[in-house]
């Protein structure tokens, strides 16, 4: 287990880098100020500094993207009170580690085995599907791609309307909930009842009804 002084590079971090990104992003972004703990949730985790996501944990409390439509986890923050371990701890994720998540109630996840592909990969477990789909990204590209990818083309279908405004009262621990479940005939994002639930019980929720169709 490497210590803390191996684990914060001070001379090449890529803090720098990511700021760069980030003034250059075609999507808005909001970067939250770290935790107190970010040293010890960056040895939970065993990444360097030297990597985006060494960086994203140690320097920032977590990333909201494109309004907080997507919240991408760090050391945790007043504004978004979870942190990647403690999000992952409390998770039913075996062989993925959780590191995303948006207010539709999609999930990204990086592959530590749970599927025969790559593995360090990102796999996105969309709202209105109950099979994980794979991005063919590694963390450093599918941070780039939140920053300027076209959003509103990957999510065509899960916006509803009116979404933008919603967000401003659904917390980072929260969600859209569908009914009927968006992966269902009956479902559609302006068609289904919408609730706001805790994000933690839109997770466990998906992961029971899939145990019961499998």
């Amino acid at each position: 287990m490497k210590t803390i002084e191996e684990l914060i590079d001070q001379e090449n971090s890529f803090f720098d880098v990511m700021k760069e990104w980030i003034s250059e992003s075609k999507n808005q972004v909001t970067l939250l100020s770290p935790s107190v703990d970010c040293a010890q949730v960056l040895m939970d985790v065993q990444v360097t500094t030297r990597s985006i996501l060494g960086t994203l944990i140690y320097h920032t409390g977590g990333v909201l993207i494109d309004y907080g439509w997507v919240r991408v986890l760090g050391s945790g923050n007043e504004v978004f009170p979870r942190n990647v371990v403690s999000w992952n701890k409390n998770s039913n994720a075996n062989g993925l580690y959780l590191i995303a998540d948006d207010v539709a109630g999609g999930f990204y996840a990086i592959n530590g085995g749970a599927f025969p592909g790559e593995v360090n990969t990102i796999y996105y477990w969309p709202p209105d599907s109950m099979e994980w789909e794979s991005l063919d990204l590694k963390f450093s590209d599918f941070f780039g791609w939140l920053l300027s990818g076209d959003l509103d083309t990957f999510y065509e279908g899960l916006r509803w309307e009116g979404w933008k405004k919603d967000l401003e009262n659904i917390s980072t621990d929260q969600c859209v909930s569908f009914y009927p479940f968006l992966w269902t005939d009956q479902g559609g994002c302006n068609t289904s009842r919408r609730g706001v639930v805790p994000i933690s019980e839109a997770l466990s929720l998906k992961y029971d009804l899939l145990s019961k169709i499998q």
